[in-house]
């Protein structure tokens, strides 16, 4: 009931001219009751925005402000260290093949009666200690002299021509690679670089344009092998795919990543969308997918989709932390997705089945249905844009439990992009198309082979003397 209606009630006379005042005022307190609540609501959202870290959303660690605390780890119970029955670690003895030098010490006297032992011949196998030291570093300079010949019959100078592979040459490529390893690998800037090499070769330091020429090198040396693992990966049963943002000249360009257990592509490019997608594992693909919820991956059937739960649980805890209307939801949707985890945790320790893992998933199948029914009827506008993305993608969210060796996370491809971040943080990204491609041919390579447990620097010193030879580069994936 209106105020006019309530004091015609109350048998107060009122004249047309206060009645249109009153009635006016009431549509203008209604109007500003309006505006508070869409202020109000409003204001949270920027709260919620401000309180975002890597706990509670999809932003990576790196962007986490000063002071942010990670939930403890809930306490085991146990004391720090190695618990009893527990396995020490040693370090392994080297082999006596890649021994460089042995000492032997020999007692001086019997430890029970005091004899001289000059003369005692040794039993048993010793006891044996390596100590690991670096010799010094010294580069080594070999210095190509083209000699002048006089011919004896008819007296002309004639003077010899370096090898190709040595006059376009200034460094070898063992410490191109070195090089190249230290910038890309580990994200050493250019004059940091240099000064180093300065420093530990004791020779005159490259200079920042020959560093340069370094990764140019390297990055067509590694073109076969970049072909080689964009093979292996687009044929893949199982790919981990994410993308972060790189820079060209300042300029926004993708960092794509597709990781398999054995190898990592990585692709450069303008767009975040469904093509460029596409150009990283190809359009054919018929594999399962393990992504994010970014529409770029929707064109891949949702039977062949693993939506990650990872950043579902983030999201979900920032909806809870936001406060209002949506962090019941949250909260709930919270516990739902630790569920999830909590079952799968068992079957990988073996305690569950597939079957049994499936059987395990349905009451949390049901009571998530009902959680995103109660979330399309929130007040508030991000529950409800959770709950229809989820909807939208419902049967990806469970393809683990329906396909071996598939995970519940996106966690591989997000490991494959921590250190392509940093270093972008460190180099400001590219400053050419060409750069973008070293950039992704570096990544490529030095990943595949942390993957496979083998040595980068070696790898790359075997390409670039491939390279300079005219010949093949070896091979970066084992034959099948």
């Amino acid at each position: 009931m209106s105020a006019v209606e309530q004091l015609e009630a109350a048998g107060e006379v009122l004249s047309p001219a206060v009645r249109a005042v009153i009635v006016a005022l009431e549509a203008r307190v209604r109007a500003l009751e309006t505006l508070v609540a869409q202020q109000a609501a409003c204001i949270r959202e920027l709260e919620a925005r401000l309180a975002q870290d890597s706990t509670n959303s999809s932003r990576p660690p790196s962007t986490d402000p000063p002071g942010t605390t990670r939930p403890p780890t809930p306490a085991s119970g146990r004391r720090p260290g190695g618990q009893p029955g527990h396995r020490g670690h040693h370090r392994a003895v080297l082999p006596p093949a890649r021994v460089d030098a042995v000492v032997e010490h020999r007692a001086p006297a019997c430890r029970r009666c005091g004899h001289a032992l000059a003369a005692a011949v040794p039993v048993g196998e010793p006891a044996r200690h390596q100590v690991v030291e670096l010799p010094p570093v010294r580069a080594h300079v070999t210095e190509h002299r083209a000699l002048t010949l006089a011919c004896p019959v008819c007296g002309t100078h004639t003077r010899a021509t370096l090898p190709a592979t040595v006059r376009r040459h200034a460094f070898g490529p063992r410490l191109t690679a070195l090089a190249v390893t230290l910038l890309g690998r580990f994200r050493l800037s250019r004059r940091n670089l240099t000064a180093l090499l300065a420093e530990l070769l004791d020779v005159p330091a490259p200079a920042l344009g020959t560093t340069q020429r370094f990764a140019e090198e390297a990055g067509a040396a590694l073109a076969a092998p970049y072909a080689e693992v964009r093979t292996a990966v687009r044929a893949s049963a199982r790919l981990w795919v994410d993308e972060t943002s790189w820079a060209l000249r300042g300029a926004l360009r993708w960092l794509w990543a597709a990781a398999t257990p054995t190898a990592t592509l990585y692709r450069l490019g303008r767009r975040r969308n469904r093509r460029a997608c596409e150009l990283l594992i190809g359009r054919a693909y018929a594999g399962v997918l393990t992504t994010d919820r970014w529409r770029a991956y929707d064109g891949h059937p949702l039977d062949r989709r693993q939506v990650c739960w990872a950043h579902l649980l983030r999201n979900l805890q920032g909806l809870a932390d936001a406060g209002g209307a949506g962090a019941a939801l949250g909260t709930w949707g919270v516990r739902e997705a630790e569920r999830v985890f909590h079952v799968w945790h068992q079957h990988q320790r073996g305690e569950l089945t597939r079957a049994q893992l499936r059987r395990a998933l349905v009451p949390v199948r049901m009571r998530l249905g009902r959680l995103l029914g109660r979330a399309l009827a929130c007040s508030e506008r991000r529950p409800r844009a959770l709950a229809r993305d989820l909807l939208r993608l419902w049967d990806g969210l469970w393809t683990f439990a329906r396909h071996d060796a598939v995970e519940p996370t996106n966690n591989r491809a997000e490991r494959a992009l921590r250190a392509p971040v940093l270093w972008r943080k460190t180099s400001f990204g590219s400053g050419s198309g060409a750069g973008l491609r070293v950039v992704e041919r570096l990544l490529t390579v030095g990943e595949t082979c942390r993957q496979q447990g083998r040595n980068v620097l070696h790898y790359l010193a075997d390409a670039l003397t491939a390279a300079r030879a005219g010949h093949a580069a070896p091979r970066l994936l084992p034959a099948r």
